[in-house]
């Protein structure tokens, strides 16, 4: 018996250590760079080309929907390839494995920003090995700069350094006594210079370094500072290309009409009235819908209106109020998962003081991107192409390959520029439907634009949420705090519409983001997280959990400022004082709203200033919002937003990101919701899903700050705080507090 155990021991081990070991080759091993020169041209890396006539194009891997990621992802390449920001060329990448998102992955891990234990660190690591398995080439959850900072800088020292090589081999001189500067390798010494595109074709054929040494920050030219968007002159002037604007020969037009009731069939159709049409050429069941094939969109979209199909019921609640009923129930009966168990909960700590309750609501949302979605297809043979604006180029393939039954390296991906995103454009529905209305038009190429009521009635919405929040408060501050909250699980709507995708193991914490992870120093705090079983479609929307579990907390932190007669900017300093960064954003917002100092109510009936702190996507953001309540309504006077990013790649674009989620924030603060009637979305347009105008838009100050030790992301962080500290300073003014989304369902909004 022991010769067999230590035989099966040692053969055991052998096998793990050689799993190893094979695990590790494949993870060192790059993915092959989908790249192809043409004649004239070199290719470095999956995201560089260089041409003779010395064009130096940067291959960007993240959608560009307005976050100015194009711009500042070329710059950190040309940072280290010694050429002019405004003399490169730009392009998105082909959907490839060589393009995968590992920070996306990493900050899944279930750690907040702040820690950085040994236990938190491998995790993350962890999380990056299986991202580089999953190979998914994303943009989302404000991760673009974070995980590109390394990759594109270290490709675009790889390219200089295999031009110099060429040249110094050419020149019969070592490498390290030449110098490169706007697109040239010099030799000093001889006085002369050879351009990157002369040396470009020989460069490209060297074995791609890995050794490169990266330039220190103090030798930066672009990074570091604002820069002037590559693509500015292309977008005012009408040359950049949205997935709208796709046009090709001998080209189609279509839209679709689904249930309104999300995945449900439809029963029956009549298609006469459309097809008698001028321009209409074909209507297509599609099994929960119809589209309709025609010469120009406007024609396919007045036939679609004259289609008279039958709609069978939903498999969800059919009302608001039913649909809040599930999640009430969940909430009062579900165990759910505890993301934060930290010491006393506030019913073991009920006798050491006073007890305050809140309940705080979420409602559904859309994301209402302004180029509603759209995608061009065209299936040649078992070839398929799709051109659309999107956030997943590598899931449109894995999706359109499962979904037709052909190989994966049969399906191209064209990306084009967002005309918004915010999470959306991270599903491939859009593009699968145009592909599948494709296959009916005998190899032409089809446009499938939806309407803007089809887009808000088909969204992937963000879940409605019910929370409910205790503490118990002592003398010398809070016993213990407790929230609860109820939702649906985005990760497992969102995994279980992609063909063969397994949802994450694990609870999903999305639901619970924005509670668990933010670093008040309190040693009796427990976050629960309920998921609802509810049909309802949802998705990620911008900040994801972080969109309404920081108005919970923050509501609930000012109630506890109140209840316990403490300055509420003044209790988040003290609470979180360990934290350099939190203590930096928060005092900034102090010192530039002026907090504390008298407010003059000339002119209206009272002002009043709230604040609000999040950490989200490794950003520390605080605000102070000034209203002022006006005989017309409350007014939006001021926001001031201090950030934390570590490091300030582009401090202009990062100032634009925080205004634009602010605003994005803000407009679903004062009056967005979905709810349901029969089944279906009652919103379908902006008359009554209306966004913040630009007379109602305050005047907003940013500070940009860099006191954290890791670079953070920008998208997204700037929408978290801004929902509660207008809530705080509505009740600030008013004396009115309010618990529920939003908050025109209790003031009007001048």
């Amino acid at each position: 018996m022991g010769k067999i155990l230590r035989r099966t021991f040692l053969l055991g081990t052998a096998a793990i250590a050689g799993g190893f070991a094979v695990g590790w080759y494949m993870y060192q091993k790059p993915y092959p760079n989908p790249l192809e020169a043409t004649p004239g041209e070199g290719v470095f890396t999956p995201f560089i080309k260089i041409a003779s006539d010395d064009t130096v194009k940067m291959v960007i891997p993240r959608a560009e929907m307005g976050q100015g990621m194009l711009t500042t992802l070329a710059a950190m390449i040309v940072e280290e390839l010694d050429v002019e920001l405004a003399s490169v060329k730009t392009e998105f990448a082909p959907a490839a494995k060589a393009y995968y998102n590992s920070a996306m992955l990493e900050e899944g891990a279930p750690f907040p920003a702040f820690d950085n234990s040994f236990v938190a660190e491998t995790m993350r690591g962890l999380q990056g090995v299986v991202a580089k398995f999953l190979a998914m080439q994303a943009t989302g959850g404000s991760s673009s700069t974070v995980d590109a900072f390394d990759k594109l800088r270290e490709a675009g020292a790889a390219a200089r350094l295999m031009l110099v090589q060429a040249a110094a081999e050419q020149w019969g001189v070592v490498a390290a006594s030449l110098r490169t500067e706007g697109g040239k390798v010099i030799d000093p010494a001889l006085g002369k210079s050879l351009s990157y595109g002369a040396l470009a074709e020989a460069a490209s054929q060297r074995k791609v370094p890995s050794d490169a040494t990266l330039k220190p920050r103090d030798q930066w030219r672009y990074l570091g500072k604002t820069q002037p968007k590559l693509d500015i002159v292309a977008k005012v002037s009408g040359k950049t290309t949205f997935g709208i604007d796709v046009r090709l020969p001998d080209m189609l037009f279509a839209t679709v009409r689904m249930n309104p009731r999300q995945g449900a069939a439809m029963t029956a159709m009549d298609d006469g009235p459309a097809l008698v049409l001028p321009g209409v050429i074909k209507v297509v069941n599609l099994g929960t819908g119809f589209a309709v094939i025609a010469s120009n969109t406007w024609t396919a979209f007045q036939a679609a209106d004259a289609v008279k199909p039958q709609w069978a019921e939903a498999p969800y609640p059919a009302t608001t109020d039913a649909v809040f009923g599930k999640i009430e129930q969940a909430l009062a009966l579900g165990e759910g998962f505890h993301m934060r168990s930290d010491g006393d909960t506030p019913a073991e700590a009920a006798g050491r003081g006073g007890t305050i309750k809140a309940r705080y609501s979420a409602p559904y949302l859309a994301h209402a991107c302004m180029e509603p979605m759209n995608a061009t297809a065209q299936w040649q043979g078992d070839r398929l192409t799709i051109w659309s604006g999107n956030q997943a180029p590598t899931s449109i393939v894995q999706q359109a390959a499962a979904v037709f039954s052909i190989p994966a390296e049969n399906v191209e991906v064209v990306s084009t520029y967002l005309g918004g995103g915010f999470g959306r454009r991270f599903e491939t529905d859009f593009s699968i439907l145009a592909a599948r209305v494709a296959k009916e038009t005998d190899g032409k190429p089809v446009q499938v634009t939806w309407t803007r009521e089809e887009d808000m009635r088909h969204d992937m919405y963000r879940p409605g949420a019910l929370c409910e929040a205790e503490a118990v408060l002592g003398s010398d501050g809070i016993e213990a705090v407790s929230f609860k909250t109820a939702s649906q699980s985005v990760m497992a709507s969102a995994f279980g519409r992609l063909e063969g995708a397994m949802t994450p193991p694990g609870p999903d914490k999305l639901i619970v983001d924005g509670l668990w992870d933010q670093p008040y120093d309190l040693p009796n705090f427990h976050v629960t997280g309920v998921p609802v079983d509810l049909a309802i479609p949802v998705g990620f929307w911008r900040s994801v959990g972080h969109s309404f579990n920081p108005f919970f907390i923050e509501s609930f932190m000012d109630e506890i400022a109140a209840a316990s007669k403490q300055d509420p900017l003044e209790m988040r300093l003290k609470l979180m004082a360990k934290h350099e960064p939190a203590v930096g954003v928060l005092e900034a917002v102090k010192e530039m709203s002026g907090w504390g100092t008298a407010l003059d109510a000339a002119g209206v009936k009272t002002r009043g200033r709230g604040v609000a702190f999040c950490l989200s996507f490794g950003t520390w953001v605080a605000q102070v919002i000034q209203v002022a309540e006006t005989n017309s309504g409350i007014r939006i006077e001021k926001v001031w937003c201090a950030a934390d990013v570590g490091t300030a790649l582009d401090p202009g674009n990062l100032e634009a990101q925080m205004i634009s989620g602010i605003i994005y924030g803000l407009s679903a603060a004062m009056g967005q919701q979905i709810t349901f009637a029969d089944g279906a979305a009652e919103q379908g347009n902006f008359d009554n899903y209306d966004a913040m105008r630009m007379g109602q838009c305050p005047v907003i100050g940013v500070r940009i700050l860099e006191n954290s030790p890791k670079m953070g992301g920008a998208g997204e962080p700037g929408t978290p705080p801004s929902l509660p500290a207008l809530a705080n300073a509505i009740f600030a003014a008013t004396g009115k507090r309010i618990r529920s989304l939003p908050l025109s369902g209790e003031v009007s909004f001048a």
